[in-house]
């Protein structure tokens, strides 16, 4: 049940907390996060200081994520089991969008 709810308060995810979930697949800290995902968008999304925290603390609070360890003022995160559920239900409509999308264009 609990699972339902927050696919109700997370799907569709916006592109920050989707890339912010791809990255906690390992565990990272904020600024290895900002890092990653902007290597893995080419540079085209640059995640600011106050978008990245205040949407782990939505993950966090949603049991998303969970913090790991707390080393010299860094926080390293990682996707919990339910995090991993909900992002690959949002692969899963991301991949209907897309196969959509190829047979109207």
């Amino acid at each position: 049940m609990q699972i339902e709810k927050l696919k109700q308060s997370f799907i569709p995810m916006s592109e920050t907390m989707l890339y912010i979930l791809m990255s906690l697949t390992i565990e990272r800290h904020g600024y290895g996060i900002m890092i990653y995902v902007k290597e893995i968008t080419n540079g085209r999304l640059v995640l600011g200081a106050g978008t990245l925290y205040q949407t782990l603390g939505k993950l966090e609070k949603g049991g998303l994520i969970r913090q790991t360890i707390e080393n010299d003022r860094k926080k390293y995160y990682i996707i919990s089991d339910i995090g991993k559920q909900l992002l690959i239900e949002e692969a899963k409509r991301i991949s209907e969008i897309n196969r959509n999308l190829e047979v109207i264009l």
